[in-house]
């Protein structure tokens, strides 16, 4: 499908761009463009404010003997509705806006006036530095004076603050002993409790050993009321120092008699008869040298050797 407004031409083979007469147009010819006001500005006739963005028919042309790096500077002609008047402003390249020439002041402006003074004035200085040397030496010599006023007050301040600033040595060591006397109860503390530490674990070790093995020398521990047995007092006379007592035959087969209740109780006592020389009276030297200077163990081992001779009469009986 073919496009309805066709913007192709043709053009013949012999067709030479050079043969086309160019048109002579005066240099300040003017053209009829829509645009809208950049900015805000305030008609000097009627004092009627222009918004920015109000659409307006304007008449253009570039501006002659103006321009900036190369790029051309247009000028605009707008007419007020409610006056007639004119307004004319014009392109600022170098700073990317607009400037108004006739017929209106631009509002909010008064920032940028004063930026554009200060640099015009401090352009000029810069100039008139560069053409007169004698104000680039007072430039310097100011520039150094306030150097050397800054440096003195900074001394006097550091001396100021010396004077204030008294340093109390004593309480420095003071506080530095403090910490050293903490540190040190603290490590002993420390020492402290781990020793206890170690000591209640030995403890407890030993606690447990003893509650392990607390049964069996309880059992094999003898009794503070038990009697001695007298195969046990018969093996000491009978044996020497040094040297374990042999078992005997009975205790083989029988076992050892525990106490003297029991073996009394099972041994029958034969009756002796009496001496006639004890009855009468009369009694040997001898026979007092024995009874009355015999030791108590030799008393008890007697006694023992004739229970033992009736327990083994009584044996002997029985098994007959």
């Amino acid at each position: 499908m073919s496009e309805r407004k066709v913007l192709n031409k043709y053009y013949s083979p012999d067709f030479d761009p050079a043969k086309i007469p160019k048109l002579k147009l005066p240099k300040g010819r003017q053209y009829v463009v829509r645009l809208m006001a950049p900015f805000r500005m305030r008609c000097k006739t009627c004092a009627e404010h222009i918004y920015r963005g109000t659409k307006f028919s304007a008449r253009k042309e570039t501006v002659q003997n103006e321009l900036y790096l190369g790029l051309p500077i247009f000028r605009f002609y707008i007419t007020i509705t409610r006056c007639l008047a004119e307004i004319t402003f014009k392109t600022d390249a170098e700073n990317a806006d607009y400037t108004v020439e006739h017929g209106a002041t631009r509002n909010f402006q008064a920032e940028r006036l004063l930026e554009e003074e200060e640099k015009r004035m401090q352009k000029e200085r810069e100039e008139e530095e560069l053409n007169n040397p004698t104000k680039v030496l007072e430039k310097r010599s100011k520039g150094s004076q306030l150097e050397m006023e800054v440096l003195e007050n900074l001394q006097e301040l550091k001396e100021l603050n010396q004077r204030q600033a008294n340093v109390d040595f004593e309480a420095m060591l003071k506080q530095y002993k403090e910490l050293e006397e903490e540190q040190r109860r603290k490590e002993q503390e420390e020492d402290e409790q781990e020793t206890k530490a170690m000591l209640e674990q030995a403890q407890n070790r030993r606690l447990l050993g003893d509650s392990d093995c607390g049964e069996e020398p309880a059992k094999s521990r003898p009794s503070p009321t038990a009697q001695p047995k007298a195969p046990d007092i018969l093996q000491e006379d009978a044996q020497p120092q040094g040297k374990k007592p042999r078992t005997a035959s009975w205790e083989r087969s029988v076992g050892k008699l525990s106490t003297k209740a029991r073996l009394a109780g099972l041994v029958a006592r034969r009756k002796q008869k009496a001496d006639p020389a004890l009855s009468d009276g009369m009694e040997t030297p001898g026979t007092m040298a024995n009874t009355g200077w015999l030791p108590a163990a030799a008393a008890a081992a007697a006694s023992s050797l004739g229970l033992l001779r009736a327990y083994s009469d009584s044996e002997d009986s029985t098994s007959d």
